[in-house]
């Protein structure tokens, strides 16, 4: 009797495993497809709006009320959520995304229209970014991460772009809007800063690294979206011991894209040499005695109040594999940064230009 009831509970898990996961399945379907049918929808309604202005028939003070004539028709007949101000947001969208201009998310057209391939709520974000080459790389970003409306008005918010814009390269800044952030080397995951007004703490408070550590730990989803991609979170405080002494790692990550460990260590004061020989040695560890064979060698980040690149540069070598990121408790003044991003890029123009001569 027990024999039959355990085959019949193990025939009832399996097919409850299956059916729930097809009806998964089909309601994230049915999710995409009316997140695609609503975005063709306004693209649509934008095209025809822009096609009857462009014919010149609409001088700008009856353009107003022909939006507001037919705004009234359609909320009559479909509902409250064809307002003046939508039918403005289908005429902007089409204007970005049209073929002259394709965005980063826009797949091959398919009976004549872009297939797009994120949700209406995303696009209404990406629309507020006048930057086209920022705006491409958060349209490639959120569709590469799957990142919710939150993420990528969160990511926007910390200046994501600006921030690995600074930290990378000036030959690879162009890169940032044709790939999104591409993780090949050990510089690719370091940003500067790094933004953590996530974890709730005021600048002005009386910070301690353990008080630091313990905020991190609180919202680790959060601190390993803010790290960047391929980031798992191992253990904190990892203790070695070697020679009867005891030492402790912060944070100890692993990257599955570069496949490395990746240590953390939080430092809430000035930044010192002897921090770097002992984040040094925290690297050589693992590297001989924790890393596989198949594995890249371990990084070292440490996140400090104030980053130095002088010292850094001075204390270890160039092939150290450690890197020092500033990290912020505030989101970033974004004006600031776009500024400093561009005086990079116009660098690298003209440098270019002088090349070519």
């Amino acid at each position: 009797m027990n024999s039959k009831k355990s085959v019949s509970i193990a025939t009832t898990n399996s097919l409850y495993k299956k059916i729930s996961d097809l009806i998964t399945a089909s309601r994230k379907l049915v999710a995409t497809s009316i997140n695609t049918a609503e975005v063709c929808t306004k693209y649509q309604i934008g095209q025809f709006i822009v096609e009857e202005e462009q014919k010149g028939k609409l001088r700008a003070e009856y353009g107003k009320q022909v939006l507001t004539n037919l705004s009234n028709r359609l909320m009559e007949n479909h509902g409250s959520g064809w307002t003046v101000d939508t039918l403005k947001r289908c005429r902007f969208f089409f204007k970005i995304y049209n073929e002259k201009q394709i965005g980063a998310t826009v797949l091959p057209k398919s009976g004549g229209l872009p297939k797009f391939s994120l949700s209406w709520s995303h696009y209404l974000v990406l629309m507020r970014i006048k930057n086209a080459d920022e705006r491409r790389f958060y349209e490639i970003e959120t569709a590469a991460s799957n990142w919710s409306v939150r993420e990528l008005q969160r990511q926007y918010g910390s200046s994501l772009y600006e921030r690995l814009a600074l930290s990378r390269n000036k030959n690879d800044v162009l890169r940032l809007s044709t790939e999104g952030q591409t993780i090949q080397s050990p510089e690719d995951i370091i940003k500067n800063p790094v933004t953590l007004e996530f974890i709730g703490i005021k600048p002005e408070a009386n910070l301690s690294e353990t008080k630091l550590e313990s905020a991190i730990i609180s919202k680790m989803q959060d601190f390993l979206l803010e790290m960047g991609k391929g980031f798992l979170f191992e253990a904190r405080q990892k203790r070695f011991t070697f020679d009867e002494d005891n030492f402790y790692v912060d944070l100890v990550l692993y990257n599955r894209l570069l496949q490395c460990y990746v240590l953390v260590d939080l430092k809430v004061d000035k930044l010192t040499h002897q921090d770097l020989g002992q984040m040094q040695m925290y690297v050589n560890y693992y590297d001989r005695f924790v890393k596989q064979d198949f594995e890249k060698p371990t990084i070292g980040i440490l996140l400090c109040k104030e980053k130095k690149n002088t010292l850094v540069e001075l204390t270890l070598p160039s092939d150290s594999n450690i890197y020092a990121s500033a990290y912020n408790l505030y989101l970033p003044d974004k004006k600031l940064l776009q500024s400093k991003v561009k005086e990079w890029i116009k660098e690298f123009e003209d440098n270019q230009d002088t090349s070519s001569i």
